[in-house]
């Protein structure tokens, strides 16, 4: 997003602890959710674990402050925001025009398509005449939710707070196929012990107006100099190494994107 000179001016020094030093000992408090690995997830102990906990911990420490991450169920991610609960997300929230009628996004730090899983050998046809009646599953409130009302009206949409609880009820067969990022599918379910025998059909799907344009980190209307704080650690963090360190953790090829 263009900012006004002056703000990008303050975010570039606001990206260097040293000439920021006012900056320090502020938190900065980021609203994530601890259930959709290997992007965020919780460990036995209660600490959080993921490649968006990384990141968020990595533009922390770009902006020389101290991160307080918040904790929220995923239908409740923006509304939590707006009530001042934390100051930015970091949730592998999609940029789509529908949420920017909400709150304003940085610039992407990731971006993977969506994919259909279903178990192999079953033969499914994944166009929308053939899921018309079947059972799809698909995380509530997601941009996967809004593909899966507009493309295919006509399937059985099954709605999960979470998107474990998809992977939980198709492994159990109680689904026809699941829609999500293919990446989270990928980690989280087909390279797991539940997820053999199934596997991705009908290859990459993207509507623009749902899917948006990458995930980015999202503030409340109006913190512009959050807002290019937060763009600068991105793209310093692209640059200095930090982002490849924090990836290659976790996957075997850049999710930036094109």
């Amino acid at each position: 997003m263009r900012r006004l000179g002056k703000v990008l001016a303050a975010a570039a020094l606001a990206v260097s602890a040293a000439t920021a030093p006012a900056m320090a000992a502020e938190e900065l408090r980021i609203g994530v959710e601890g259930a959709y690995p290997p992007f965020s997830w919780k460990e036995a102990d209660g600490s959080l674990k993921g490649f968006d906990i990384d990141i968020a911990h990595a533009l922390c420490e770009k902006l020389g402050r101290t991160c307080v991450l918040v904790e929220q169920d995923w239908d409740g991610m923006i509304p939590a925001l707006l009530a001042r609960k934390y100051d930015a997300i970091v949730a592998s929230m999609s940029i789509t025009e529908e949420r920017k009628k909400r709150v304003d996004f940085s610039a992407k730090y990731y971006n993977t398509p969506a994919m259909f899983v279903v178990a192999e050998g079953s033969g499914l046809d994944v166009s929308p005449a053939g899921l018309a009646g079947k059972a799809v599953g698909v995380q509530r409130g997601t941009t996967h939710q809004c593909f899966m009302e507009k493309i295919y009206p006509d399937a059985e949409l099954r709605l999960y707070a979470t998107q474990e609880e998809v992977f939980l009820d198709l492994a159990a067969g109680r689904l026809d196929a699941q829609f999500s990022d293919s990446l989270q599918a990928d980690e989280g379910f087909l390279k797991t012990d539940a997820g053999n025998g199934y596997g991705f059909v009908g290859g990459p799907q993207h509507d623009l107006e749902c899917h948006g344009e990458g995930a980015g980190i999202a503030v409340r209307k109006g913190e512009d100099e959050l807002l290019a704080a937060l763009n600068a650690a991105i793209s310093a963090i692209r640059e200095d190494g930090t982002y490849k360190t924090i990836n290659d953790g976790y996957f075997d090829f850049d999710v930036y994107g094109d």
